[in-house]
């Protein structure tokens, strides 16, 4: 289980740099600033999380934490960056407005992964 979030970790902190990259010199002057601030939100959530879920990994490898609410903390928060990141890398992209509906589930999925996160701190 840990090995899967310290692996999912580094991916999207790879992935978080390579897109921040991206939109820094890929994007500037191609789209609206206001766009352009949606996108830079989205990477520096991904970055913060991709963080996470290598400290989930790390605290899972130590077995320091309830491993229930650990790999559940891993999972949502894997969701957030899906839900949230991702969206409004696309809603940048495009310009297409739904998309920041779904954006507050992965808001909701962050909270709920570190509320876990919390909580298996004092399982164990």
């Amino acid at each position: 289980m840990a090995r899967i979030f310290i692996i999912l970790g580094s991916i999207n902190l790879f992935l978080s740099v390579a897109l921040g990259a991206f939109g820094a010199h890929g994007l500037e002057g191609k789209i609206t600033d206001h766009l352009l601030e949606v996108y830079k939100t989205g990477v520096h959530y991904h970055m913060i999380h991709g963080l996470g879920l290598l400290g989930i990994g790390i605290l899972g490898e130590r077995g320091i934490a309830g491993m229930k609410q650990l790999k559940l903390a891993g999972w949502f928060m894997q969701a957030g960056v899906i839900f949230f990141a991702f969206s409004l890398y696309i809603l940048a992209l495009t310009g297409i407005g739904w998309l920041g509906a779904i954006t507050p589930i992965g808001g909701v999925c962050f909270l709920i992964s570190w509320a876990l996160l919390a909580f298996a701190a004092t399982k164990k």
